[in-house]
């Protein structure tokens, strides 16, 4: 089990880049439960698509995998129907890889590869989904458009490819207002002040968000059809689209 995030909660003199060390990968799980809005709703949206979309024996890659928790949620899901799915989780860190192995061998997930490399320098391979949750925004900006066409170009026909991203406003209003309320909600889930703005800093230009119209357009201009967005919270956005 995660343990409690605490890594923003004493004073720091200096506020370094945010990375996906080991520290953040301990309490990963726990961070992301009280950060991301939703973040377990996504993931039963995900099972919806998995279960409707998908036939036995589908191959699933989950891009910036972190933990695990997607996937795993995905395999017990497909054990509980009688069906089977094979899983590529990708991740650049080694602790998030170490934690997400050990999860699926305490867990009994066997049909999976899990591989440590920059999203951009793998290839994707006959995938029915991909799953982009929460990553695409640690990318560049100038390199996003070219890996979402590799990633669309590895997708089966028909295959489904879903994208969360955190989002901005052009509306300054809009976009002071939910990030206060943003900001709200990390307060209700046990944050603090100090948590808050540490996190914020160390996050600036690390995490770069677009607009939802800015995701929309990109993912159409891979040549992905029915794209769509699924979900929207304040500044958090769902997308789907299909081969």
């Amino acid at each position: 089990m995660s343990e409690r995030d605490k890594i923003f909660s004493k004073k720091q003199q200096a506020i370094a880049p945010f990375e996906f060390n080991q520290a953040v990968a301990s309490v990963f799980d726990d961070m992301v439960s009280r950060s991301i809005p939703f973040y377990n709703e996504i993931n039963k949206m995900i099972l919806d698509l998995a279960r409707t979309e998908l036939k036995n024996g589908a191959r699933i890659y989950d891009l910036g995998c972190s933990t695990g928790h997607t996937i795993l949620t995905l395999d017990q899901e497909a054990k509980a129907q009688g069906r089977e799915f094979s899983y590529v989780g990708v991740d650049s860190s080694g602790p998030m890889i170490a934690a997400c192995r050990k999860k699926f061998d305490n867990s009994g997930v066997h049909n999976f590869e899990l591989i440590q490399a920059k999203i951009e320098d793998i290839n994707i391979e006959k995938a029915d989904m991909v799953i982009f949750n929460y990553t695409l925004q640690f990318i560049r900006p100038q390199n996003r458009p070219k890996l979402l066409k590799k990633i669309v170009k590895g997708l089966a026909k028909n295959g489904v490819f879903i994208l969360s991203e955190k989002i901005i406003s052009n509306n300054s209003h809009i976009q002071n207002l939910t990030t206060k309320l943003y900001y709200d909600f990390k307060k209700r889930n046990g944050y603090s002040e100090l948590e808050i703005s540490q996190k914020r800093e160390s996050l600036e230009n690390v995490l770069i968000p677009w607009t939802p119209e800015k995701n929309l357009s990109l993912l159409k201009d891979t040549g992905l059809k029915n794209v769509a967005m699924l979900f929207k919270w304040y500044n958090f956005a769902s997308f789907i689209g299909y081969k």
